[in-house]
């Protein structure tokens, strides 16, 4: 089976840079992230980059390593899993900030991955779990962007 992508956007009344620092602070991630119970960069980082790799972990318990291959402040930032869950062959995210004025900013996430047989034969079911996830993911973040103003 192939990989699987989908894409979800929400426009946050803030500018580019703050969205994109605020979602790239881990120490204030789990504010707003309510995917996670657990958010930290390893191997001695102090702030995410390129290069710099995070250990996370969903409230269903599965944990996921992954590495920033793009960071382009206030942009674009990308990770690809390295060590993750069983049921993922392959992992990899996308975070797009584009300013659409100088008070609101489109996010948008995309998602791509290859599931581990028998896991794929559920694919539909991961996609909508995960989709969901991140749906709420981005409502709680311009929430708490938006009231934080």
């Amino acid at each position: 089976m192939g990989a699987i992508k989908f894409s979800e956007i929400i426009e946050i009344k803030s500018s580019a840079a703050i969205v994109f620092d605020y979602t790239q602070n881990y120490e204030t991630r789990l504010n707003w992230d309510t995917f996670l119970k657990q958010a930290d960069l390893i191997d001695g980082a102090v702030a995410a980059g390129k290069g710099v790799k995070a250990y996370c972990v969903a409230k269903n318990g599965m944990g996921m390593v992954t590495e920033y291959v793009t960071f382009n402040r206030p942009k674009v930032t990308a990770i690809k899993m390295t060590e993750g869950p069983y049921l993922f062959k392959a992992f990899a995210g996308s975070w797009t900030f584009k300013e659409l004025n100088e008070d609101t900013t489109e996010v948008m996430f995309v998602y791509s991955y290859q599931l581990q047989f028998p896991f794929n034969l559920i694919g539909p079911l991961v996609k909508m779990n995960l989709r969901n996830n991140v749906r709420q993911r981005l409502k709680d973040l311009k929430v708490n962007i938006e009231e934080a103003l």
